[in-house]
């Protein structure tokens, strides 16, 4: 979503070098696919995990020309498994071309998922985006430990952005492989169904209490200091929820008045995604019975509790 006043420091000072492989820490290399867009921002990082044997995490978009920079980053060394850190078809396109080239397992925490049901006669409008037909060859739990080429990976459980997100804490090191749970430049999507924010608020509870403070994700560069970027997202989004009080305190209102009380200014594809994300705040707030929310013919309702 766009900056407002309140955002955490945003970093959008990025070379990713697309289709060029990058090394950003040891036995851990980038290569930026060319997918570069408002939600992806200047593509997706796939990364290359290990030394004479490796992983690749996130193969990226269904792109040849991507396919092709991933076998020029791989050369003749042996692909251990595909990994996944969510199945958002931005990272997950070519998961199954890649694992069927290379022979290797694809593995993740199993096919995309909705943070919940849809409600009678609801629309997701992101049902698109989620690979629900993929299948891994092993399904990643919370504290798992993978070994790559000798190194250790824990799969740390995420969701939020999505249900089956993970992220991957590399065991003496100081890098987190965060997927899209912590991007230094923009706040993470959280809408629902797809995502949900509580699950959100939790996970990041999570990542920052971490040893690890070093981020890695899926889009952008490196978070220098992640823990305190994720400290700064949490209150982000804690302040948006007092910001949708204060609007629903004045008096009954819809979501659609709510979104431009909260996101002035947004049009087309981002009023969509800011309208999604603040349903989701909604639904926070109303399981907290801290406002109410009524589902009609006419769209979501909002009214004061308190």
């Amino acid at each position: 979503m766009p900056a407002s006043s309140a955002s955490p420091p945003y970093d959008r000072a990025f070379d990713p070098r697309t289709g060029e492989m990058v090394e950003v820490a040891p036995g851990i290399a980038r290569i930026t696919a060319p997918n570069a867009s408002a939600y992806t921002f200047t593509g997706t990082n796939s990364f290359l995990i290990g030394g004479n044997e490796i992983a690749v995490l996130d193969p990226g978009p269904d792109d040849d020309a991507h396919l092709r920079a991933l076998r020029a980053g791989i050369g003749e060394r042996k692909v251990v498994a595909v990994i996944l850190t969510h199945t958002h078809r931005d990272h997950s396109g070519l998961a199954r071309r890649l694992a069927a080239e290379t022979g290797a397992p694809l593995w993740s925490n199993g096919p995309h998922r909705l943070s919940r049901r849809l409600k009678p006669l609801e629309f997701n409008p992101f049902g698109r985006s989620g690979d629900f037909r993929l299948k891994p060859d092993r399904v990643l739990n919370d504290g798992d430990v993978l070994v790559i080429d000798g190194m250790k990976l824990r799969v740390v459980a995420t969701p939020g952005h999505c249900a089956n997100h993970i992220a991957l804490a590399l065991e003496g090191q100081d890098f987190v492989l965060m997927g899209d749970h912590v991007m230094g430049w923009n706040s993470t999507v959280v809408a629902t169904p797809d995502g949900d924010l509580g699950d959100y608020l939790t996970s990041l509870d999570k990542v920052i209490a971490l040893p690890q403070t070093r981020y890695l994700p899926g889009h952008g560069g490196e978070i220098a200091d992640g823990r305190a970027f994720a400290r700064a997202l949490k209150a982000h989004r804690l302040m948006r929820n007092g910001q949708l009080l204060d609007v629903v305190r004045r008096g009954p209102t819809t979501l659609s008045a709510a979104a431009r009380a909260v996101y002035p200014g947004l049009e087309g594809k981002f009023a969509m995604a800011g309208k999604q994300t603040l349903l989701s705040h909604a639904e926070y707030l109303a399981e907290r019975a801290e406002i109410g929310l009524r589902r009609t013919l006419l769209g979501v309702r909002l009214f004061p509790r308190r």
